[in-house]
């Protein structure tokens, strides 16, 4: 036994802290999917097994892909940005274009040849982040000084252009999305040694663009596909009316409910798993409110805090992660995967307790799903090359 764990420390290289995490929490997804999909199972004529053995499977393809990716130098991603970045952005004009509609958005998209599907905002996600990562490394010592009209048309805007570019192909479909990678490369900026002139210029930016189109949005939401589905659950979310109208009651209102009455009967110790009663009139407990399900069943200790605990751990491994790596490019890299899953995460769990309107945000690594377990993943893999990187440099 001693032999096998010391081959597994040898071949597991990086943060082992975070690759903890991330056992715990893909075993504590196979708990709660197992006692979650009993409405899927029904409707696939009780084939219970197809669906947990899909999430099984997925998780083990998400292990061998964080295994081969953390075995990969940091450094080839950067070599790899530009064209993962184009790739994403054709992939999302394609996804408008001819992608299946589903529910009033084209969010996912058919790979030739093989039956599968892809949410291509789950690559786009990862793409911009490395992205970004990469322009700020070549662009750090003229963004890192005081700003001039030089380096801001030509070193400045292209990066806030790149990112524009995508979250803009990614808001007509997927707004929440589209906000949190805007989020989270701005915190990127804010990370990556701008120049506090830079710093204040973009956050003037994305303040007036927020304004702007919040007021779109509740005032002329016929200007976006998804406009009144956005205005309802902002209205509903914060019982506000605008000119007397009378508020309409939105499907994700009804979830939150439903998802308030899961957390009350879950109470502060846990129940166990299969003790749930959530998983028979809950919408989507087993993805979009598996926070709720989870605590229903685990307590508010164990389910909700414990929970939120394991994506703060992996915060935390993230930014010991970005402290140590010697080059910029991997510090920003590894911060902004880090703050992308953890942002993810808490986003899903504001949901579930009324603090954010509906979304539709998975919870990583836990939610059942495809796309975004493996891309999760694989961002997971990435940080944890990052944190090889003394040990690369060593050799």
């Amino acid at each position: 036994m001693s032999n096998w764990a010391g081959v597994i420390r040898k071949r597991l290289e990086g943060d082992k802290v975070i690759w903890m995490v991330t056992l715990i929490l893909s075993v504590w997804s196979l708990l709660s999917v197992y006692g979650s999909i009993s409405s899927l199972a029904y409707k696939a004529g009780g084939n219970f097994w197809k669906f947990l053995t899909k999430q099984g499977i997925l998780l083990l393809a998400g292990f061998a892909l964080i295994y081969i990716v953390h075995r990969i130098n940091y450094k080839y991603f950067a070599r790899l940005a530009t064209f993962v970045y184009v790739v994403a952005v054709v992939a999302l004009i394609l996804t408008l274009l001819v992608g299946p509609e589903i529910n009033d958005a084209k969010r996912w998209l058919e790979i030739p040849f093989v039956g599968l599907t892809l949410q291509t905002s789950d690559l786009a996600k990862v793409a911009l982040v490395m992205w970004v990562a990469k322009e700020l490394h070549f662009r750090h010592e003229a963004l890192g000084s005081k700003m001039n009209s030089f380096d801001f048309i030509s070193n400045f805007l292209p990066i806030i252009a790149g990112i524009g570019l995508v979250c803009g192909l990614i808001m007509p479909a997927d707004l929440s999305t589209a906000l949190l990678l805007g989020s989270v490369c701005m915190g990127m900026l804010l990370v990556g040694g701008l120049h506090w002139q830079y710093i204040l210029t973009v956050s003037g930016i994305v303040l007036t663009m927020a304004m702007l189109f919040l007021s779109m949005i509740l005032y002329a939401p016929s200007m976006f596909s998804r406009g009144e589905t956005w205005r309802n659950r902002i209205l509903g979310h914060t019982e506000m009316s605008i000119s007397g109208e009378e508020l309409v009651t939105s499907n994700g209102d009804y979830q939150i409910e439903l998802a308030q009455i899961a957390i009350y009967n879950g109470g502060l110790l846990p129940s166990g798993p299969g003790t749930s009663d959530s998983r028979n009139f809950l919408p989507h407990p087993y993805s979009d409110m598996i926070y709720a399900f989870i605590i229903e069943e685990w307590g508010a200790i164990i389910g909700g805090l414990g929970l939120l605990l394991m994506y703060l751990i992996l915060l935390y491994r993230t930014i010991i992660t970005a402290k140590i790596c010697g080059r910029p490019f991997g510090s920003t890299l590894a911060m902004g995967l880090g703050l992308m899953i953890t942002i993810q995460a808490l986003i899903n769990m504001a949901v579930s307790v009324r603090l954010f309107p509906t979304t539709g945000q998975p919870l990583p690594l836990v939610s059942f799903g495809g796309t975004s377990i493996l891309f999760t993943c694989l961002s997971i893999g990435i940080i944890i090359s990052v944190s090889r990187s003394p040990l690369i440099n060593s050799k």
